[in-house]
């Protein structure tokens, strides 16, 4: 299965606001890093929840398989296009939608086809996200992200390590998902 981001989140000004807050910053000459270190929390923070955090558009193309497949995006708020992917590559969108995938939502998004359709995969675009700003991000979350980047800016001479400290950490356990095998 392949994850392609087509639309990724718009964090806005307030987690960058809230970063140069918790810093001490109040010059602009360190937005540009401080932005992608926050983008870059961002993802550390969906993986190791294995959720999205604010809200995108992805589009995930899987085989065309019968029977039920799990997407890799979490949380899947709605499925916003379907196409099948013909085998020299072109596509045609699926437009009756509920006539064409079923999909259900428990504790991970699945899809199947209602109808056999020939050709080399299935192109999903969907909405993701666990909220749509950064207002409305669970404290938790934001929290963790905001001490992340701080985490890292302080600690730019490259000694800190891939692993996000146990103070970010603790503050996302409960938001995590936990997969065997």
């Amino acid at each position: 299965m392949q994850r392609i981001i087509v639309q990724p989140p718009v964090p806005g000004d307030a987690p960058l606001a809230e970063l140069k807050h918790w810093l001490g910053i109040s010059r602009p000459n360190e937005d540009e890093a401080l932005g992608q270190l926050l983008d870059a929390s961002l993802t550390i923070c969906e993986a190791f929840t294995g959720k999205t955090p604010l809200r995108q558009t992805v589009e995930e193309i899987m085989p065309l398989a019968s029977g039920w497949q799990e997407l890799v995006s979490r949380p899947v708020r709605e499925i916003v296009a379907a196409a099948v992917i013909a085998n020299d590559g072109t596509r045609t969108a699926i437009t009756a939608l509920p006539d064409a995938i079923e999909w259900r939502i428990s504790g991970s998004a699945c899809v199947r086809l209602l109808r056999p359709v020939e050709g080399q995969g299935l192109a999903l675009q969907l909405t993701v996200g666990i909220a749509p700003d950064w207002a409305s991000l669970p404290a938790p979350l934001r929290h963790g992200i905001i001490r992340l980047a701080a985490h890292h800016f302080r600690d730019r001479d490259g000694k800190a390590s891939a692993v996000p400290p146990a103070s970010v950490t603790a503050l996302w356990r409960p938001w995590r998902d936990v997969r065997l095998g």
